[in-house]
């Protein structure tokens, strides 16, 4: 049994040591350590990575489609889904494949995340004709996945929040719900006069094309990509609802109003340019001319704050919004890659005006809309749920 345990034991080490001369794993006679077929394989997926990274082995993962298609197909076979995207990253970012992600066979072979997602965004202007129809299809299957998981919660959550908004508890003769007003009234039922006393009246909301404008101003610079493709989705989502009304605006030196094409946030996504400078200022210039119901606008800005323009002005222009009634939400990352990177000083200038900063996840930006939609302190809502904001501490 003991030597059964140190055999498995050895086996591990092999596979991660990846051997060589330097493992130092040898037994006998200076005989090193055996793998059957298997292990063999998944050791080759290893080392095609990692020792072709560190200069230990010649060749790598090569310059050929073909053979990084076969190599996608043995890490998918010996790893789960969230270790094989780790290593499609490393082997995007580190040996510099971004061109093997032009060659279709590849494409078809690839596990789709986020991610891979925004690389492919990036790389769409340079993408030759022949993978761009493969590309398109994954960034479509990402985001079928995407809208599946996050299209109910945000759903729920913010038909809640426009429902209760909605309800008129003081209404005039012509907005009286009166099949509401019955049932909420049915305790006062008097049997001797065949006849309901109402309390209490429940009226339908006042008639307006929207209840809450909602505009996602998106930051198009590279290190945000995870969070417009997130932003994509959940713009395609709050348009399908018809109590709001919603814009995305996507910005780096220029501006793009994608509000046309929220049917479909692939075509969202594809009118977005990554990369590029950043012109917060301009941005919000723009959004300014189409606020048309300042108290009844949520604004949220998701960018790193690394202003190129001119930021005295982007922070005047973003106090003239909130002094409008504007609610001003600012999100450093709406994604799920950890701890953001961005222009403190801007986060903290923009806490002091009443504008909350912080990191959001997926899971909680619809729980976020409906705090902004029933006019819930932001700040308090964020330390609530253990969201640190910019200015205070998670709750």
């Amino acid at each position: 049994m003991t030597t059964s345990i140190s055999s498995e034991r050895l086996r591990r080490w092999r596979l991660v040591l990846g051997g060589g001369e330097a493992d130092g794993l040898t037994h006998g006679e200076g005989v090193g350590i055996s793998l059957c077929l298997e292990d063999k394989r998944m050791d080759d997926a290893l080392a095609g990575l990692y020792d072709a990274e560190t200069g230990t082995r010649k060749g790598g993962l090569g310059g050929s489609a073909p053979k990084v298609a076969r190599w996608l197909a043995d890490v998918r076979e010996f790893f789960p889904s969230s270790i094989v995207q780790v290593m499609q990253k490393d082997a995007i970012e580190k040996l510099n494949l971004t061109q093997l992600l032009f060659e279709p066979e590849m494409l078809e072979n690839v596990e789709a995340d986020v991610n891979l997602v925004g690389t492919l965004l990036t790389l769409k202007g340079v993408m030759p004709a022949k993978a761009k129809d493969a590309a398109r299809a994954v960034v479509r299957k990402v985001v079928d996945d995407l809208t599946r998981r996050l299209e109910e919660p945000t759903r729920a959550a913010v038909t809640g929040s426009l429902n209760r908004a909605q309800r008129n508890f003081r209404p005039r003769p012509g907005e009286i719900d009166w099949d509401s007003t019955i049932r909420k009234n049915l305790k006062n039922y008097l049997p001797e006069k065949n006849t309901v006393i109402p309390e209490r009246l429940v009226g339908y909301g006042r008639k307006r094309r929207s209840l809450r404008d909602i505009v996602l101003c998106l930051d198009q610079s590279g290190s945000m990509a995870s969070s417009v493709v997130y932003a994509g989705v959940f713009g395609a989502v709050l348009a399908s609802l018809p109590a709001v009304d919603t814009r995305v605006v996507v910005f780096d030196t220029e501006v793009v109003d994608l509000s046309e094409n929220l049917d479909d946030p692939v075509d969202v996504l594809y009118g977005i340019q990554l990369g590029g400078g950043t012109d917060i200022n301009r941005a919000l210039a723009y959004c300014q001319g189409i606020i048309t119901k300042p108290e009844q606008t949520i604004l949220v800005l998701i960018s790193d704050l690394y202003e190129g323009g001119n930021e005295r002005e982007m922070l005047a222009r973003a106090r003239t919004l909130k002094d409008a009634g504007v609610n001003v939400i600012a999100l450093l990352a709406l994604s799920d890659d950890g701890a953001p990177s961005y222009d403190h000083g801007v986060a903290q200038t923009f806490a002091g005006m009443g504008i909350p900063a912080f990191a959001c996840t997926p899971d909680h930006f619809p729980n976020l809309m409906a705090a902004a939609i029933r006019g819930d302190d932001i700040a308090t809502w964020a330390g609530e749920q253990g969201i640190v904001t910019k200015g205070g501490a998670a709750g």
